[in-house]
Formats: structure tokens, C-alpha cells, sequence
């Protein structure tokens, strides 16, 4: 029995050490900065959705009240210039997306942003937002596909009949330059291999054209897949490059970082980063704005 019980110990202890290590090792990265003069710095947040018929606990109504200033303080201090959301989303049931609190108190607390992929949810699935400062970049067009085998029917299933999953992408216009570039903004399964594995596939069928005819082409979100997977490897294969990110960007909500990033920014040609992927790893108040730290790049545009 003492044997056992010695054992169980010299395990726990092991765990707790290789966690720890585990923890050290994807809490590094490059400290986070203000973004080179001639850039424009692209991002990739997974905000969390809100339950709206939860009154209390973890990710219910008062928990959005504690955690929205955070997002705010947050979403301020990346300096972004084009932010791709996901999980954007006040859930009640259904895809009824006309209350959206998280969008709205962002609009309402940062003028300086205008946002994008968004419509009557009838015809547009609004959960991924991409904001912009309205005063960089004007919309040239937006759409969706879903990761279906009927990708261009709204909120149709997935591949496995599971919950219903898409891209949103816009296409912009730097105002100074006069060039256009297009943002695609991704959400994988994060349970189904399968479903991962047919979404990339199909979105970079949507992809191709527009790289056959020379746009810029930024695709970011979260892949749900650390970098080196078949999935990036695919995303590669197809004329994107990833942009290196240094330790977590899921976090479980608790400022937990035990495995590398899930969520990243890939690029076209026409694209040049300056310096590494920045993720902000800042609780910036009492509680956690998400269960994701947000992401950007900073690219200069040829």
C-alpha cells in the first residue's frame, strides 16, 4: 500500500513539474508593441459567445458584464487596423444574431472602427465580425461560405451534421495606396479532424481564384490546429505562408497556457511581416476577456 501510495505521489509531482514546464514554455513571446510606421497590422480574436439565457456562471450574463470592459481595454491596446473576429456571438438558441452585445459595445466604445461581414442574419451569418479603422480603409465587397456540402446555403450543417461553421471574408481598400486586399476569416472544429480537414480544403478552393488573379490575400482565425499540422502544411501548399506565433493563444479562460497556438494569421504574396506574430497576453482587469489571447501581425504591402 505505501508502495502505491509512494508512487501515486512521485506521478502527481512529475505532472505537476511537466505542466509547469509546459506552462514557462508557451507563456513566451515577443513583448507586445506599437505597430511600425507603413504597416498595417491584421488580427485574429476569438471573443468567447455570451449566454443570454445564462444569468449566472462562466460565460453567462454577468460574466459578460465583469469581462466586457477588459475586451475593451484590450481591443484598444492592440492598435489593430483590421481585426478578424469569431465567436462573436450572443447565443439564445438558433441563429437569430439581431442582439449582439459584444459587437455592439465594441462599436459603441471605439468610433474609430467601422465593421464588416455583417448583415440582416437572414442573409449573412454575422458571429465573425471583421472590424477596420474607417478612416484607413473602405469595403470593396464581403460574403461567406459555409463548411458544408452546400457551403453557399445559410447556417447548413458541417460535413458530419454537426453544429453549422463558415468563413466570413471582406475585401478592402487601403485608402492612401489605392490597393485592395482581401481577409478571410476562418472558425475550424475544434472536435472533429474530419470536419478541420474538409473546411480548409474547401476554403482554399474558394481561395484559388483569387490568388490566380494576384490579390492580396490574408487568411486568419482560429484553425483549432498548432502550427505544422496536415492542415497548415495544406494551407502552404496552396502559395500561403504562416506567420511564426510564439507560445499559447488559447488559454481556457484562466490565463492557463499549456499548448501552442491554435489561432494564426497565413499571407500572400504582396505581403511582407514585419517581425514575428504578437500576441497580447494581458488580463487587463479583474477577469479574462476570452478563453483566446488576441493575435496580429503587422505586414508591409508591396
Amino acid at each position: 500500500m505505501k508502495k502505491t501510495a509512494g508512487t501515486f505521489v512521485v506521478l502527481v509531482l512529475l505532472a505537476v513539474v511537466v505542466c509547469g514546464c509546459q506552462w514557462l514554455r508557451n507563456s513566451q513571446g515577443p513583448a507586445f508593441r506599437s505597430a511600425p510606421q507603413d504597416t498595417i497590422r491584421i488580427g485574429s480574436w476569438n471573443v468567447h459567445y455570451i449566454l443570454v439565457n445564462k444569468q449566472r456562471g462562466r460565460w453567462g450574463m454577468e460574466h459578460w458584464q465583469r469581462r466586457r470592459e477588459p475586451m475593451s481595454r484590450l481591443f484598444a491596446a492592440l492598435e489593430a487596423d483590421i481585426l478578424a473576429f469569431q465567436e462573436m456571438e450572443s447565443f439564445a438558441g438558433g441563429n437569430d444574431d439581431s442582439l449582439n452585445l459584444t459587437r455592439d459595445w465594441l462599436v459603441d466604445h471605439h468610433p474609430e472602427y467601422a465593421v464588416t461581414a455583417v448583415g440582416p442574419w437572414q442573409t449573412f451569418p454575422s458571429t465573425q465580425p471583421v472590424f477596420y479603422r474607417r478612416d484607413r480603409f473602405d469595403v470593396l465587397d464581403q460574403g461567406w461560405f459555409f463548411f458544408s456540402e452546400t457551403p453557399d446555403i445559410i447556417y447548413s450543417h458541417t460535413f458530419n451534421g454537426s453544429y453549422p461553421a463558415f468563413a466570413s471574408w471582406v475585401q478592402f481598400r487601403e485608402k492612401r495606396s489605392g490597393v485592395a486586399l482581401r481577409l478571410v476569416n476562418v472558425h475550424l472544429d475544434y472536435a472533429s479532424r474530419n470536419n478541420r480537414s474538409r473546411s480548409v480544403a474547401l476554403t482554399l478552393d474558394r481561395i484559388r481564384p483569387w490568388l490566380a488573379r494576384g490579390e492580396h490575400v490574408v487568411l486568419a482565425g482560429d484553425l483549432n490546429a498548432r502550427f505544422g499540422s496536415t492542415l497548415h502544411r495544406a494551407i502552404e501548399a496552396t502559395g500561403l505562408q504562416f506567420v511564426p506565433v510564439q507560445g499559447a493563444t488559447y488559454h481556457f479562460g484562466r490565463g492557463i497556457n499549456l499548448f501552442g497556438a491554435i489561432d494564426h494569421v497565413a499571407y500572400s504574396d504582396g505581403f511582407q511581416p514585419v517581425g514575428d506574430a504578437l500576441v497580447l497576453r494581458d488580463k487587463s482587469g479583474d477577469h479574462w476577456a476570452s478563453d483566446h489571447y488576441p493575435l496580429v501581425v503587422d505586414f508591409r504591402m508591396r
